[in-house]
């Protein structure tokens, strides 16, 4: 039995009873205006109004809720740049737990203030793979803590899955569902609740040229890691994960990528027309539609817009243009 077997449509159910008390059910907005671009019917589940800002609250909070008190009593741990990091310090407040984060040293200032503000205790570490895994290790070891992985997790992915469940409630009749890809925790369970509840639906990811592991993995039909990936969005720079690729390979339909150009001037229109503060990683979907890549008219497409963390002082238009 492979580990992508054992995230069954119950499991998602009940990961969406466990967390239901405790995060927000993000609206679903629509435009004409997108839809009359697009000649199609266009439906945004925005995890920027989640907590922490981000649909990595889901995941987190299902994990942390899902250990027991022994479990718990020496508190969880992980690394992570960003919404991860966030999340998990904000889920084990839930339980009055120790949060244990390992960030980059070249974090952005803004998501490491967030992470103290949710009492996560941060080790900061060499901005390397490598360094993030060693520094955690040595956590782990000094302080009993268990580890809730970012993505490659169970019980993140049966939370992350929830999002998707939400929106296929929601919203009848969907074609597509659309969802971006970094070390694929939202896609994987995205791609699971699609298969459980809505059979007829295809899921369609989306990710940056310019790091585009799960792309070649998928294609290729084996896990190729990302290397040295150079891509304004940051949450999509990481590589696919043992359980999380598998789940994917079965349940994804197709994953196309995007140019960085297109990430920027997708995000700003979202800005812009939607009057929705969304992240580089969330506008990657939105930028295939733009760009052409998948065919829409006609379509009933959802797209999970996955977070809305952004530095107001570093926007990438100002250096984009």
């Amino acid at each position: 039995m492979t580990k992508s077997q054992q995230i069954h449509s119950a499991t998602i159910l009940d990961a969406a009873r466990r967390i239901s008390p405790h995060i927000n059910r993000t609206p679903v907005l629509t435009s004409a205006t997108i839809d009359r671009l697009l000649n199609a019917q266009i439906f945004l589940k925005c995890e920027n109004f989640q907590k922490v800002g981000a649909f990595k609250a889901r995941g987190a909070t299902n994990a942390v809720l899902s250990l027991d008190e022994s479990q718990l009593l020496h508190g969880v741990a992980t690394h992570s740049s960003g919404n991860h990091a966030q999340a998990l310090s904000w889920a084990a407040s839930l339980k009055n737990v120790r949060a244990y984060i390992v960030m980059p040293s070249n974090s952005s200032k803004i998501k490491v203030e967030a992470v103290r503000d949710y009492g996560g205790i941060i080790t900061f570490c060499e901005p390397t793979l490598e360094a993030r895994e060693t520094t955690l290790a040595g956590i782990l070891e000094k302080t009993g803590a268990i580890e809730v992985h970012p993505y490659n997790n169970e019980k993140v992915i049966a939370g992350q899955a929830t999002a998707a469940l939400e929106l296929i409630r929601e919203i009848q009749h969907l074609d597509i569902i659309m969802a971006p890809v970094g070390g694929g925790g939202l896609l994987s369970g995205t791609s699971l609740s699609v298969h459980y509840f809505l059979p007829q639906g295809k899921v369609i990811a989306v990710e940056p040229e310019q790091a585009n592991d799960a792309y070649l993995s998928f294609i290729n039909r084996k896990l190729i890691p990302s290397e040295n990936p150079d891509t304004i969005a940051d949450g999509l720079r990481t590589s696919l994960g043992s359980i999380t690729y598998p789940i994917i390979q079965k349940h994804v339909h197709s994953i196309v990528t995007v140019s960085e150009e297109s990430i920027v001037k997708s995000m700003r229109y979202i800005w812009e027309r939607m009057k929705i503060m969304i992240e580089p990683s969330s506008a990657v979907p939105f930028a295939a539609l733009m760009e052409g890549k998948i065919e829409t008219a006609g379509k009933r497409i959802g797209i999970i817009i996955s977070g809305g963390n952004v530095d107001l002082d570093d926007l990438p238009w100002m250096k984009n243009g």
